[in-house]
């Protein structure tokens, strides 16, 4: 909530702020930094809103070691103020301009000011890993005399190795009696990897953010340090872990932030499967090419056709479109799906079923949602408006939207909706190839994703780039609808195996 917005082109309003932290309180998390007061008074206003709504997670504002800060977070009415100030010869010498003995001072008068005014306080040694430890432990020392609740190594600009960050936690830990917490950047990707080992060498409490946002290349992410933790060293935290993906999609679209696609845990294709020697192994027993089941963070295996296919996972996505191909029709939909595959095309929901009808002489099932009309207006100085009219089981709907252009408006319209009839939302949307001239011809590949986190993809092509999005868009949700009709599943329900401690 601080320093995730920290992100670089990361601006959220108050509002936004309150809906993400009521999320992170259903998450279960301990402790939200809802901000930094200081800041502006915009951020002001999040954190008193925050601090006010009642919710279940510890509220804490950030403040710098000055009384100004501290007593703008004070009047916040937080449940923690988290102060900090710079340990580091790099910053005491180039940023603060003080010595050594100067921030000493300042660090523990600032908690004990805290403190005085019956706050509870966690205090950071900014760039703590690149500090001298004695020197760091010393102002530990210091701070917690003064009364700090916890005290937090932070590694600023994610400097540290699995481990020495175990070596200075451990070091810490033997200084004080004080609960220690862990504060990891990604600027080398071992943010995950050093949270893991302070929190292996006794640091009680971690630092982390959705997705991984923050400065720079991030902050150790949530949803990777608590799936580590749970499923790799089976201890538990207080994190529904099922709402961990519901939490990732709102974060992403609030922030504008897209996760990418390889992410761990959350990202589009943590549990996606082309290969046809990993398709085969989890569709007879899933635990082969999945570390962690899906459903545990609020996800779904989904399998892709394309070039590394194999006959098995065509088999099974053939079962998903309802549809049964002989032996020799299913390696005939094999063979054109690896011979797009090879010439560079990526295969859609809809790519894969024609391509299947074809082979199979059937004609495409008739769609459960149609559009009836639809009208765009757009102009200079007017903005970008569409109505929908859509039918679904003899019963008609029609929505307005207003947008940032012809797409965004028309798209807009059917998620209206699309979301209250089958909670259907757009994932994600792409111009993938567009011919030259006057009359040039564009294709749009959608995917759509329901709240169960079944996803469909669709593809459509016209000369109008707003008629292909708003086709491509009915397609897919169609797709979406479809495989909610069958009531078979294509693979069962994975067994109950816990991964060794390792």
């Amino acid at each position: 909530m601080r320093d995730g917005e920290q992100t670089p082109g990361v601006s959220l309003t108050p509002d936004e702020k309150l809906e993400i932290a009521s999320q992170l309180s259903n998450l279960g998390v301990d402790t939200i930094e809802a901000g930094f007061p200081i800041t502006s008074p915009g951020e002001i206003q999040a954190v008193k809103l925050i601090a006010g709504a009642g919710l279940k997670s510890e509220i804490c504002a950030l403040a710098r070691a000055e009384q100004k800060d501290i007593d703008l977070a004070l009047g916040c009415n937080v449940d923690l103020i988290h102060i900090f100030i710079a340990t580091s010869d790099i910053h005491l010498k180039h940023k603060l301009r003080m010595t050594r003995d100067e921030a000493f001072d300042r660090a523990v008068k600032a908690v004990q000011y805290a403190k005085d005014r019956g706050a509870q306080v966690e205090f950071s040694a900014e760039d703590a890993t690149r500090s001298d430890p004695d020197y760091l432990i010393k102002v530990f020392q210091g701070v917690s005399d003064a009364g700090a609740d916890r005290v937090d190594i932070p590694d600023t600009v994610g400097v540290m190795a699995p481990v020495p960050i175990f070596d200075l936690v451990s070091r810490v830990k033997k200084s004080i009696s004080t609960p220690i917490s862990m504060h990891c950047h990604d600027d080398f990707g071992l943010a995950t990897a050093n949270t893991l080992s302070g929190v292996l060498a006794g640091a009680e409490r971690v630092h982390v953010a959705v997705n991984g946002l923050g400065e720079r290349a991030g902050n150790a992410s949530l949803e990777e340090v608590v799936m580590s933790i749970h499923n790799l060293y089976q201890k538990k935290t207080n994190i529904n872990t099922r709402l961990l993906y519901e939490t990732s999609r709102l974060v992403s679209r609030l922030t504008g932030v897209v996760v990418q696609p390889n992410k761990a845990i959350v990202g589009e294709n943590a549990f996606g499967h082309e290969s046809g020697i990993h398709v085969h192994g989890i569709i007879n027993m899933p635990i082969t090419y999945e570390p962690l089941e899906p459903e545990l963070v609020g996800r779904t295996r989904w399998i892709q056709a394309g070039k590394h296919a194999g006959i098995h996972g065509i088999k099974a996505q053939m079962e998903q479109l309802g549809l049964s191909p002989t032996e020799v029709q299913l390696r005939e939909i094999l063979t054109r799906v690896k011979d797009l595959g090879d010439k560079g095309k990526t295969l859609t929901d809809t790519d894969l079923d024609s391509i299947a009808r074809s082979v199979l002489g059937k004609v495409a099932e008739k769609r459960l949602l149609e559009l009836e009309d639809m009208s765009v207006m757009t102009g200079i100085n007017s903005t970008p408006t569409a109505s929908v009219k859509l039918s679904m089981d003899g019963n008609t709907y029609v929505a307005a939207e207003t947008g940032v252009g012809s797409v965004d408006s028309a798209i807009k319209a059917i998620q209206k909706i699309s979301e209250r009839l089958a909670s259907i939302r757009l994932k994600e949307y792409r111009l993938e190839a567009i011919t030259g001239g006057t009359d040039a011809l564009g294709e749009v590949v959608i995917k759509v994703e329901d709240k169960e986190g079944n996803t469909a993809s669709a593809r459509s092509s016209s000369g109008d780039i707003v008629i292909a999005s708003v086709e491509a868009m009915i397609e897919g949700i169609n797709r979406i609808l479809m495989k909610r009709k069958l009531t078979e599943s294509v693979i069962g329900p994975r067994p109950k195996v816990r991964l060794a401690n390792p």
